[in-house]
Parts: structure tokens; C-alpha cells; sequence
């Protein structure tokens, strides 16, 4: 199994899992490759170091050191020495984004094209009260807001509008 490290045209960061290179290079040139942020299809792989095996000598040693200054802190500082703070901040909040997304997809019923008429009728008593997702078009939503219907739009890629994994 590869885990490689990608990365798409707008700086969308994530991980592969293939079952070998050329799973990878079949995938790309196939364009079956996408990023699960923004769908687009342009990926690129990142450079990645190796995972190196530390002697237990050199980890005690540099456990030791932290437990001397006194937080455990330090040591997960220590740890991602190196690591672009930046980047681990955005790769979190991709993450939190993509949480959010699966919870409201868990959480609703999708009426798919029949958004808008399915909001009318909840908003107007006419079937039950629950959570919904779907389709609507701009001019769509707008009408909704206008009635005094309440709507948010949550740009999916289409690669999450499947079955999650």
C-alpha cells in the first residue's frame, strides 16, 4: 500500500492511498483523481520524507529533555518541529470542514431537486418539521428568502455527494 501526499491546483492538501505507482499514475491519467475538498481534478503528488525508525536511546534521550523543561506541551512542539504551522491550521480546518459536511449529510433527509417546494412546505406547516438538503439554483434560493424561509448553501464536490467513506 502507498500513502502518498497530494495536493490540488487550489491548495487543497490531503492523502492518497493506492495499491501501488501505477495505481496512482492509472488513477491520475484517468482522471478518476479528485480532491475531496473542491472537486477539481488537477492533483499533483507532494514531495514526502521518509518515515525514519528512531533508536529508543535517541527517543529516551529526547523525552527526558522535554519532561525537564516540564511539559508535555513541548514535547508535541518538539515532535512537529519543522512543520509549517500554517499549513497544519489549514489542514485542520479542511478536516473540520469535511466533519461538518458528513454530520449534515448523516443528519438530513436530501429532497434533491425538490428543495425548494419540499422548504415551502415544511416552512408552511404542511408536512412535518425535519432537516433537509438539496438543489437549488440561485434565483431558487433567493425566492426562499424572500418568503421568509431560511437556507444555506453547502458547496459539496461531487466526489462527497456519494456514499462516504
Amino acid at each position: 500500500m502507498k500513502v502518498f501526499n497530494l495536493r490540488c491546483s487550489l491548495d487543497h492538501r490531503f492523502e492518497g492511498w493506492f495499491s501501488s505507482e501505477d495505481d496512482y499514475v492509472g488513477q491520475t491519467e484517468r482522471g478518476i483523481l479528485i480532491c475531496p475538498i473542491c472537486g477539481n481534478q488537477s492533483i499533483e503528488r507532494l514531495p514526502s520524507a521518509p518515515r525514519l525508525q528512531v533508536s529508543k536511546g535517541r527517543q529516551s534521550q529526547r523525552e527526558s529533555a522535554a519532561q525537564a523543561a516540564g511539559s508535555t506541551a513541548s514535547a508535541a512542539a518538539a515532535s512537529q518541529q519543522g512543520e509549517n504551522p500554517l499549513l497544519q491550521r489549514e489542514l485542520t480546518m479542511q478536516s473540520m470542514w469535511l466533519q461538518a459536511v458528513r454530520h449534515v449529510m448523516a443528519h438530513t433527509d436530501d429532497v434533491g431537486d425538490r428543495f425548494p417546494e419540499e422548504a415551502r412546505r415544511i416552512h408552511y406547516g404542511e408536512v412535518d418539521d425535519r432537516p433537509i438538503r438539496g438543489r437549488a439554483s440561485k434565483d431558487e434560493a433567493e425566492a426562499l428568502r424572500e418568503e421568509g424561509i431560511e437556507v444555506m448553501s453547502l458547496p459539496l464536490p461531487d466526489a462527497l455527494k456519494g456514499p462516504l467513506q
